[in-house]
Formats: structure tokens, C-alpha cells, sequence
């Protein structure tokens, strides 16, 4: 008896996925600034604490918690 074997159906490949490229043209510099609050005494940072904090030119990076002490992090351009 003889049987014919096909081949399994391959399906097509996907294009490759091709991210555009950015150029910076100038190398830019960051300050960084850390505030400490533990929540049980101080709590969080208020609206007018962050309103002021970007009014200084800081913009929230960064959020971690430790127990009940929370770390804000936060940047500028020098």
C-alpha cells in the first residue's frame, strides 16, 4: 500500500517588528531628589506638597514602600 505524505501547513511568518529610532542630540542631565514620609505619623505627600514640587520643575519618577515609610522619587532636568 502505498501513502502519499503531505507536508503540515506552515503558516506565514509575521514581519519583523521594526521600532523607529530616536536620536538625541544632546546629552541630557538629571538631578534627583528623595522624600522619606512615614504614613502612621506624617502621611502622604499633599496635593500642594506636589503641586509645589512641580512648580520647582520636579516630576515624579518613582513610588516604593517600605513597611509604613514611603519613598517618592522624583527628577529634573540640571
Amino acid at each position: 500500500m502505498n501513502h502519499s505524505i503531505i507536508p503540515p501547513h506552515e503558516p506565514k511568518q509575521p514581519e519583523p517588528i521594526h521600532p523607529p529610532l530616536i536620536y538625541v542630540k544632546e546629552l541630557l542631565k538629571w538631578e534627583y531628589k528623595q522624600i522619606a514620609r512615614d504614613l502612621e505619623k506624617e502621611g502622604s505627600l499633599s496635593e500642594e506638597e506636589l503641586n509645589a514640587l512641580g512648580a520647582e520643575g520636579w516630576e515624579m519618577s518613582g513610588v516604593a514602600q517600605h513597611s509604613s515609610t514611603v519613598y517618592f522619587y522624583f527628577k529634573r532636568l540640571v
